[in-house]
């Protein structure tokens, strides 16, 4: 059985999507997955033993240089790609209008996307021939892509144990355990401040008074700060500087060494960020807050995982600016996430 999944973008809705793998593992006896992503995002997948092909695409470049040959040969080698696999089946896990493209692009007998309430552009409809609709069950992002996966085996993935899986390499593992041996700490809890919405952060004052908390609570932990660009490098400098000799502020790092660090942390502490999800695709316990997102929809699921949601009024708007933003920071209040940090890794020891 020969699978093709399009799933672009972005990072954190991949992450997302990776438990679609462990149920087509265990669904469809000899099946043989493709994906196709955007070429940022293929580093995520890559190694994944699940994963025969990642086809990578780069919409950006093409869309720069429409008319240019180089462009035109790269979209022409793709279309023959899709077309030589002769997928038995395409599902279509991202719902808009470039995703359906593909799709229809592969010439599968059966293309499975979502329906007219679950898609996000509505030409995507005329480029799947399955149209799967939405429960309340599904209101999750993983489980809307585990409804899409299961309603083309006639499976209930509610009935599966599924994991996702992000492959690291020796050489990363090494390194990140050699990264780690050299803190001033035995347990390690990851701050990743930083996010792309202003209306997904915090305060600095809150990360603050946070850090200060776990560290007088915890004599034996190191807080590790990373960051994604030159303005969180900026942030999280100046918040390691602040908490002192057992707050370490990460170097750069590559996605996959960046990975192979939250599989060894103890817990990772964040907004609704990238950082987070990989935390928990790979295993690793989390804390983390929404505002402008909704915690049920998008936050990680299971007992090893803790979410917090605003209680403005006006929260999982969806708003990536807004004049009351300071307002709504502060409605993530430092006791409750310091609570929420303690009993983890409290139970953490205990079960040690």
């Amino acid at each position: 059985m020969r699978i093709l999944i399009v799933k672009l973008s972005a990072l954190g809705d991949i992450i997302h999507a990776l438990p679609v793998l462990d149920y087509l593992r265990q669904a469809v006896p000899d099946v043989v997955i493709d994906w196709v992503v955007e070429e940022q995002n293929r580093t995520i997948l890559e190694g994944n033993p699940l994963i025969r092909n990642v086809i990578s695409i780069n919409t950006r470049a093409w869309r720069k240089k429409s008319f240019s040959q180089a462009s035109r040969r790269e979209v022409m080698a793709i279309v023959r790609q899709l077309r030589s696999a002769s997928y038995d089946v395409v599902l279509d896990l991202q719902g808009n209008i470039k995703s359906g493209i593909i799709t229809a692009l592969t010439g599968a007998p059966k293309r499975y996307g979502f329906d007219r309430n679950g898609v996000r552009e509505s030409l995507n409809l005329f480029c799947t021939n399955r149209h799967v609709p939405l429960g309340p069950e599904d209101h999750h992002i993983s489980n809307r892509s585990l409804k899409i996966v299961s309603s083309a085996f006639g499976g209930d993935y509610a009935s599966y144990t599924l994991a996702s899986h992000i492959q690291t390499n020796a050489e990363d593992d090494h390194a990140a355990e050699k990264l780690l041996a050299a803190t001033p700490g035995n347990k390690h809890v990851l701050f990743h401040t930083g996010t792309t919405w202003e209306t997904k952060k915090w305060t600095t004052e809150c990360w603050l008074e946070l850090g200060r908390l776990v560290l007088n609570r915890f004599l034996d932990v190191c807080i590790l700060l990373s960051w994604g660009n030159e303005q969180e490098y900026d942030e999280a400098g100046k918040l390691a500087a602040e908490l002192g000799t057992r707050a370490l502020l990460l170097p750069r790092l590559q996605l996959k060494s960046f990975c192979a660090v939250l599989k060894k942390v103890d817990l990772a502490v964040g907004g609704d960020t990238g950082p987070i999800h990989m935390a928990a695709a790979v295993g690793t316990p989390t804390v983390s807050f929404y505002r402008a997102t909704d915690a049920k929809r998008n936050g990680p699921q299971g007992p090893r995982h803790i979410i917090l949601q605003s209680d403005m009024p006006c929260a999982r708007c969806l708003n990536r600016s807004c004049r009351d933003d300071i307002i709504c920071r502060h409605s993530i209040r430092t006791t409750d996430m310091f609570e929420a940090i303690e009993s983890i890794l409290v139970s953490n020891r205990k079960s040690t």
